[in-house]
Formats: C-alpha cells, structure tokens, sequence
C-alpha cells in the first residue's frame, strides 16, 4: 500500500507518525492548513499539534499558532486546535463551534476574508510568511507531484509559499480521483496578468496534480480517515418553499428570453437550502445545466449523476457519507464530468462576470432595502463568514440570496428595518427569496425595494411592524431618497438581545 500511494523514494523516506511531524511546527508560526467545507483537510497532525500545546499549557507555557486555510474544516482540525486555544490568529473561513466561541470572545483574532482574495493576499505577502504548509494528499507521483484530495482550495498557493511542507497522505481517498482537478499554474501578478483561457465551466487550463518541491518536504504521514461531513436532511416544508419560487423566477427568465433553457453555470451555497433548490430545478424538468461554483454537494452530484448538470466545476467535494459512498461507485463516470481547481479560479471575479454565474447564497438577515448580512448574528457575533458569497454576489449575472422568514421560532425577522452588519450592499443584490415570497429588486429605487421586500419576504407576523416603520421614516426621516429613523432603525435588534424577541411589547 505505501509503494501504490508514494511513489517517490525520496519521500518515501520521510515517512514518520503525525506526533513527530508536528513537532516541525514551532509556537508564533504561521501554519497553512488544507481543506474546504470539510474536505481535503489534514486529520492526523492538527490533533498531534494540539496534544503538543496541550502538554505545553500543562506545564504553564503558551503555544499557539497563526492558522490559514481554504475555508472550514473539521473537528479533528479547527475543534482540535481551538479546544486547546492553540489559534492566535485565523483566516479566511471557519464553522466550528468550539472556534466560534473563541472567536466571539476575543480569544482568537478573526480576519473575515473574501476566499478569492486568500491566495492573491499571500502571495504579495499582505499577510506574513508561511511557515509550514500541512496538506492532504491521495498519492505521490515518482517525480514528487501530487495526487489532490477531495479539495484543492489554497493549496496551490501553501505549497508555492511555505518555506516547509508536511504532507498527510490518506488511503482513505480514492486513487481514481486522479484526473478529476485541473491546477492552474499560469496566474501573474500586476502589470503582467494575462486573461484566463477559460470560456466555459468545464474547460480545463492546467494540470491535473500539485507541484512541491521535494526539498522542502519535512515530513510525510499516512493516515486513514474519511472526511468529516454530516449527512443533510431531506428538505423541509420551508427550504421546498424557498426552492419553489426561485426556480418559478428561473422560468419566468427563460419565458421572457432573459436566460437560455439551460440557464447559466449554478453557483450555489453551503446548506440544506441549497440542496433543496438543487432537487427543485431537476423536478422543474431543467437539463443541459452547468455548474461553477465553490462546492459540490449532495443536490448537485444528483443533478450530474441524473444528467440534468453536464458538467460541474468546484474546488471542492462536500458529500454526506451516502452521497460520498455513490461517488466513489461511479468515480469513472464523474471524473469526465467534476472538475476541481483551486480557488483562486473557482472564485476568480473575472471568471464568475464572464461566464455569468447565477449566484445563490444564504443570507441570516436583510434590510427592507436590500443590504444583506451573512456573518454576523445581532451585528457582533460572527457565525461563519462571508466565505465566496462576495465574489459571485458582485459579479455574477443574478444574485439571489436565500432565508427562512423568520429563525429561533419566530423570535427574530429575518428582514428588518437596518441590518446589524452588511457584507452584501444594496448594490450586489438582484433577488431575495424566502418562504413567503420573491422579490426582484431589479430597477428599483430604495423606497420600491422596500415595498417588495416587505410585501413579498416578510413574515406575516412582522410585516405589520415592518410596513409601519417604513411609512413612519417615509414622513420623518433626515432625507427621503433612504428614508430611515436612525434613533429605531437597530431597535429590533436590541429588543432581542435585552429580551430574547424582536417582537415589540
């Protein structure tokens, strides 16, 4: 087994258990960890780094590290890191609880990052060195090249960058998926970029493997563990809701000659939502489909394995353990149609304006004028973050972002008169969708946005309270172009946090 992963005898050499590699990594260092969505991520040495920090703590020292990866991970990385307060510093995407907590209590400085921005930004060196890169690995070429795992995300740029490299190869990975990513290594920087020759969502522009120069490879460790993705649940009554009047609007396009029959390529967010408006579209009798986007999760490896999706291109497969188990049974059929890339290309702003992405996110509030908050609960404790949503909301050819009406069993509106913090403005938001309804807030001036927003996404239970501030501002406020009541404007918000409900009296 060792001879069929690593086929390098240089590396093979290196070889050692996880304990000893992480002691490669040093307290203060900057350490570029693998993985996206909980996949692709290290399992072995994140866990031997914490043990190490652990035994440090005990004995009254300090031992953290700064940690960049492509998006979340997984407990055995972030859980594992966070638990021992190993994280001095963390970017550009995470999901976990026991980091949220930390985060959320100061304990660990959080750098909300847009993912298309992460491997530029170190590449110029905005963000320190790269100390080591720890990365996951299906296999080794003889010439030292590398078989990507189930996400590339940044690792292009983690093994261009870190001054030494940590390599986990897991036999948990398929060796078909050999074939399946397309690394492109022709990106420059300012005044000498050139355009990418990529036309359509399934082109391929690079090379199937990772380049590592094998002299800075300090260690390899084999490991055998599946990623760590939770099963989804089937669509509910509300995420069905949701799907149902986004893909009436998709036909309504169509009808009216603004999109083609087989659409354009889907960008579609992490979450049950997404897959519900996934199954939709196949019920709706759509085919011929594409897909660009960040992930591949369950909804859209039906789609393909159902022929309506021709071709999906991602950066990284996030499959429940069923979904994971019919990929690797028909990893043939898929290799021809899944492209993974690093995603400085699968976010890349020039790609998702030129292919016209159809870009559908989750949103946890919006404002009766269209500006949308993804990360922050009550303006100041962050979720998750803004992940890729920024880069296809501002250049896609539509951006819908997706919400239940209502959350925490209807204490908090998810449309309210300001949001608490605003990631997507006014300006990047062509449609919102809820339960309740669509609005399609093209070619409206603010005081029609809010009219639609309200009438058509708002929970009955708020609407009232929703129409009555806004005609209240319409009458009162300093200017009329945006009408707001500045002293009322975050009241539902504080409401909530003194008294658990935003629900006047």
């Amino acid at each position: 087994m060792l001879e069929e992963r690593i086929r390098n005898p240089d590396l093979a050499a290196r070889v050692m258990g996880a304990d000893e590699a992480a002691a490669r990594i040093g307290p203060g260092m900057g350490v570029a960890m693998s993985g996206f969505t909980g996949a692709g991520y290290p399992k072995a040495v994140p866990q031997a780094l914490a043990r190490r920090m652990a035994a440090v703590q005990a004995e009254g020292g300090t031992f953290q590290v700064r940690v960049m990866t492509g998006a979340s991970t997984a407990p055995e990385l972030d859980g594992a890191l966070a638990q021992v307060k190993g994280v001095q510093l963390r970017l550009p995407y995470q999901s976990d609880p026991i980091l949220r907590e930390r985060i959320n209590a100061g304990e660990v400085d959080y750098v909300d990052m847009h993912l298309s921005h992460v491997a530029q930004s170190f590449t110029y060196g905005f963000y320190g060195d790269i100390d080591v890169a720890v990365v996951e690995v299906a296999g080794i070429l003889p010439d030292g090249r590398l078989i990507p795992s189930t996400s590339i995300g940044n690792n292009k740029t983690w093994l261009d960058r870190a001054d030494r490299v940590i390599l986990e190869v897991n036999r948990a990975l398929p060796l078909e998926l050999d074939g399946m990513h397309d690394v492109y290594y022709g990106t420059q920087p300012p005044p000498g970029r050139t355009p990418l020759p990529l036309v359509e969502a399934g082109d391929r522009i690079g090379e199937p493997w990772l380049r590592c120069d094998p002299a800075k490879v300090v260690a390899v460790v084999e490991t055998d563990a599946p990623d760590r993705n939770s099963p989804f649940a089937p669509p509910d009554a509300t995420s069905q809701a949701i799907a149902g009047h986004l893909v009436e609007f998709l036909r309504h396009e169509v009808a009216k000659g603004r999109l083609p029959k087989t659409l354009l390529p889907l960008q579609s967010g992490v979450g049950n939502t997404a897959n519900a408006v996934m199954y939709g579209l196949a019920d709706a009798g759509f085919s011929g489909l594409s897909a660009f986007t960040e992930v591949l999760q369950d909804g859209m490896l039906d789609l393909v394995q159902g022929g309506v999706i021709d071709v999906a291109s991602a950066t990284a497969l996030s499959f429940s353990p069923d979904a994971l188990a019919r990929f690797r049974d028909n990893i043939d059929f898929f290799r021809s149609r899944i492209v993974l890339r690093s995603q400085g290309i699968s976010n890349h702003p020039e790609l998702i304006r030129r292919l016209g992405c159809l870009a559908m996110n989750a949103m946890i509030e919006a404002d009766i004028y269209g500006n949308v908050n993804s990360t922050h609960i009550m303006g100041s404790k962050m979720q998750n973050g803004i992940g890729g949503s920024g880069d296809f909301a501002r250049n896609g050819y539509l951006s819908f972002f997706l919400s239940p009406s209502t959350a925490k069993r209807g204490a908090i509106s998810a449309i309210v008169p300001m949001v608490s913090h605003v990631d997507h403005t006014e300006h990047d938001v062509a449609v919102i969708v809820t339960e309740q309804g669509l609005a399609d807030l093209r070619g409206l001036a603010p005081r029609q946005r809010a009219k639609a927003i309200i009438a058509n996404c708002a929970h009955p239970d708020f609407r009232d309270a929703l129409t009555d501030y806004t005609e209240r501002a319409w009458r009162a406020s300093f200017g009329r172009h945006t009408p707001h009541l500045l002293d009322e404007a975050l009241s539902w918000h504080q409401r909530f946090v003194e008294t658990g409900n935003m629900r006047p009296g």
